[in-house]
């Protein structure tokens, strides 16, 4: 069930987005929690067609904890073969976020917001799932940083 208006990510096929929302949810199981036990999965599509995945991964200190979101942009972006280190902006199609309650969907955090930003342009989708993939909500990233400083703002 997808709540909101839109049904669908421009550019990206319907096979496309259900392997995205599939690896996003594959990719949870990788979390690293044992402290917060808030398993969560992201999966990148390039405009390579390349799916990158990534999960949160925590430790003692609570505050050197990565969320999955940044793990999957890290990976992306810092990849032998990326092409997403040169006009970022124009080399991402969409970002699926899975975590693992049923009732509601996920969305990333205030600095994983700030970070999309820095790679992606604000009508960036992002695909936010419930912990079975049933329910997903899809908003741009305008839509959830709006007014936000992005790299443009500081050349």
């Amino acid at each position: 069930m997808l709540i909101g208006a839109r049904e669908e990510v421009e550019g990206v096929t319907k096979e496309q987005f259900e392997k995205l929302k599939k690896l996003a949810l594959e990719a949870r199981e990788l979390s690293y929690s044992p402290y917060s036990q808030f398993r969560v999965g992201c999966c990148l599509l390039t405009s390579s067609l390349t799916f990158v995945c990534g999960a949160n991964v925590e430790n003692a200190s609570y505050g050197g904890a990565i969320c999955a979101e940044r793990t999957t942009i890290v990976k992306a972006v810092t990849s032998e073969n990326s092409t997403e280190r040169d006009e970022n902006k124009q080399q991402w199609l969409c970002m699926a976020i899975a975590g693992d309650s049923l009732e509601s969907c996920i969305s990333p955090c205030g600095i994983c917001r700030q970070v999309i930003r820095e790679f992606a342009s604000d009508s960036f989708p992002i695909v936010m799932l419930n912990g079975d993939g049933s329910r997903c909500v899809i908003r741009t990233l305008g839509e959830l940083l709006p007014m936000s400083l992005g790299p443009d703002d500081l050349s």
